[in-house]
């Protein structure tokens, strides 16, 4: 259980599935559809699902990259909480939204696997926050050109080093979109 008082419930996280993000992602469509099945599975289940949508100066807010891809729609009345730093709790109101939904566990999907789901799984975490990784359900984009792995070996090694993180009071781990459970 999280080392959050009074916060017994799961919410899931969907950071920053935007066109300009996932466009040229590694198993774009399979990963949108694991997404998408989860939002419906967190719905039918009553869950709350919270939208994270980055913004920067090369990531225009109101542009077309900046949309969220047209296969996963936002609920109305879900919230959405726009971010410009890596971590989405950085300079944003999540804190508060998940305080008010009494949410101490998240479980995460979205992009980019070795930027902001990394820093937001860890600054949840830090927070403490129970974190799940849904590892087949995040993405990255190709990086090598700049010496990073492959994208599907940042997919991989964010999915190893996650499913070992431990820290008193708190679990994290890993699990696959059909795996998903949000209760307990």
């Amino acid at each position: 259980m999280s080392t959050l008082p009074d916060r017994p419930h799961t919410a899931l996280i969907v950071i920053d599935v935007q066109q300009g993000v996932v466009a040229e992602a590694p198993r774009r469509d399979e990963v949108v559809g694991n997404i998408d099945a989860l939002v419906e599975k967190a719905r039918g289940d009553g869950v709350p699902v919270v939208w994270v949508q980055h913004s920067d100066e090369e990531l225009v807010r109101g542009s077309d990259e900046w949309q969220y891809v047209p296969e996963l729609v936002r609920a109305q009345s879900e919230p959405l909480v726009h971010k410009s730093y890596g971590d989405s709790f950085e300079g944003t109101d999540l804190e508060d939204v998940l305080a008010d939904l009494r949410v101490g566990r998240l479980v995460v999907a979205g992009a980019e696997s070795d930027a902001c789901i990394r820093s937001t799984i860890h600054g949840a975490f830090t927070r403490g926050y129970d974190v799940t990784l849904v590892g087949d359900a995040h993405t990255a984009g190709d990086k090598s050109a700049w010496g990073a792995p492959p994208a599907e070996q940042v997919i991989a090694h964010t999915n190893l080093y996650w499913q070992f993180q431990a820290a008193p009071g708190r679990t994290a781990g890993v699990v696959e979109t059909r795996d998903v459970t949000f209760c307990g």
